[in-house]
């Protein structure tokens, strides 16, 4: 049993404006999650990329002194977790964005597709060499998955979802293994999109995120949830899409599970993967206690062997003031230690 970090980690030096007013106390962030490229930060162009190096060491050097054993770079360098890299494609017009409905019932600004899409070149690979050339433990990058990002966007070319789907895919294969050339131990794709689309990611979800990793050496993972908890209020207490994932060349499987209250025995309908389980609640700012964290792992227990749980947060602790975080963080691996004793004993 291990624990790791969903990458979108906290912005201990949030370097982009807040777009809506902060609802706590000494914390300003995004409304909501950008899909568009944002057009400003709070540093000058010309300081950005070390402010963004410095910003990503104080999230390194946070999650190594919670204690876990895999880290992310804490997505300093993103807007958000998918329009870096959707943004970055070829086919997309940056000048004149397109509107999507979103998960939460408003409408979003999102990349607006014009023609094929292609990757031009490496996004996230500098990120990599970064992080592995300032930790020496395990390390994990994320990018978005194609299906999420064949729904954050407004297509004007190709009139066909799955192909469109699958051009995606297609770019973040070429992705994926840049990153773990690059050093990456672990590579993540996150798809809550999924869970938001069950019908059509049934039809095409899983074709797309196979061809994502196809010929992929290295340990793969997926991510679904129901959206961050500063957002999304009320979430379901089950999965609408799930079971799916078992048949696919994914071997690890992230679930929100804390804060949904999520029924374990969910579990049983992934025999053959890894499960990062999601024991942290992101939607309160009370720190958990170790012996909290270490009940909500011992329910997955009668379903999943210890050897196949990493627990994690639900998903990104973005918007969480830094010394929340890291207070969880350190819960998290604290209650895990109290499980791998009992266990041992």
């Amino acid at each position: 049993m291990r624990s790791a970090c969903y990458a979108a980690t906290h912005h201990p030096g949030r370097l982009l404006p807040a777009a809506g007013l902060a609802d706590r106390p000494g914390q300003a962030f995004q409304a909501s999650a950008a899909r568009a490229r944002a057009r400003s930060w709070l540093v000058d162009p010309q300081r950005l990329d070390g402010a963004q190096d410095d910003a990503t060491l104080l999230a390194i050097r946070d999650q190594e002194r919670a204690g876990l054993d895999i880290i992310t770079d804490g997505e300093q360098r993103r807007e958000s977790y998918s329009n870096r890299f959707a943004t970055a494609l070829a086919g997309i017009d940056l000048d004149n964005p397109g509107k999507t409905p979103n998960r939460t019932g408003g409408f979003s600004t999102v990349p607006r597709v014009v023609g094929p899409i292609r990757r031009k070149h490496p996004v996230e690979v500098r990120d990599v060499e970064f992080l592995r050339a300032n930790t020496d433990r395990m390390i994990k990058m994320t990018v978005p998955g194609p299906f999420t990002m064949s729904a954050q966007c407004q297509d004007d070319f190709y009139g066909d979802e799955e192909r469109l789907a699958l051009d995606y895919a297609a770019a973040v294969n070429a992705e994926i293994n840049d990153l773990f050339a690059a050093g990456a131990d672990i590579v993540q794709i996150d798809e809550p999109w999924m869970q938001s689309r069950p019908e059509k990611a049934r039809k095409y979800g899983v074709k797309a995120l196979d061809r994502a990793l196809a010929g992929v050496g290295g340990t793969t993972a997926v991510h679904i949830c129901f959206g961050y908890a500063a957002v999304v209020k009320d979430k379901p207490s089950g999965y609408s899409f799930l079971a799916e994932f078992d048949r696919s060349a994914v071997a690890q499987v992230s679930i929100e599970a804390a804060q949904p209250k999520l029924d374990l025995s969910v579990l049983q309908q992934l025999p053959s993967k890894t499960i990062i389980l999601g024991v942290i609640d992101l939607s309160d700012l009370t720190v958990e206690a170790p012996e909290t964290v270490a009940e909500r792992i011992r329910k997955a227990l009668p379903y999943a062997p210890p050897e196949r749980i990493v627990v994690a947060p639900d998903c990104g602790l973005k918007y969480l003031p830094r010394e929340v975080a890291f207070g969880k963080m350190r819960a998290m691996v604290e209650g895990a230690e109290i499980v791998r004793r009992e266990i041992a004993g």
